[in-house]
């Protein structure tokens, strides 16, 4: 049995040496969980070295009460830009589609980039840790994957199959 403690951690430079997209560094910013949709279908890559990663983005818009007239609405949406490495980034692409409702929890990180029109733009990512199904309006079965000697529960060996969007070719068989 692997204790908590001894499960390794990556730097930029181990996860570089292999073969992850530089910059990825597991353990370093704020701790966030946030529940939201994914926007579009998650985008599986191959790194130059050959490991997985995916790509997604999810918004996460609060209900706010007029306290005037006492309804509810929508509120501003928070956009944030999620990236998983390895198996688990194979099982997000298998698993999740867009429009699917998610509790994400990550190290939130910053980039900076220039945009089409040469304008200097900042965005907030999520490096994921966790992810699964918000069961608040929906069901998931939750299919076991093969154990590569994580401590306890399905941490990132488990493969979920969502059921918001019904069975999809190739995968539910």
């Amino acid at each position: 049995v692997q204790r908590v403690s001894q499960v390794p951690r990556y730097t930029a430079k181990s996860a570089a040496a292999a073969g992850w997209p530089l910059g990825l560094l597991l353990g370093g910013g704020p701790l966030i969980t946030v529940v939201g949709n994914l926007v579009a279908d998650p985008e599986p890559r191959v790194s130059q070295a050959g490991k997985s990663w995916v790509t997604f983005r999810i918004a996460s818009t609060p209900r706010v009460k007029d306290r005037q007239s006492g309804d509810w609405a929508d509120g501003e949406a928070l956009w944030l830009g999620c990236r998983a490495y390895g198996e688990y980034a194979d099982n997000i692409a298998a698993t999740l589609t867009k429009g699917s409702r998610v509790i994400v929890q990550g190290r939130l990180t910053q980039r900076s980039y220039t945009d089409n029109q040469g304008q200097q733009r900042t965005s907030l990512d999520l490096e994921v840790e966790e992810i699964g199904p918000s069961l608040r309006f929906a069901t998931a079965q939750i299919t076991r994957g093969q154990s590569r000697g994580q401590v306890g529960g399905f941490g990132n060996a488990g493969a979920l199959r969502h059921h918001l969007l019904g069975p999809r070719d190739g995968i539910d068989a």
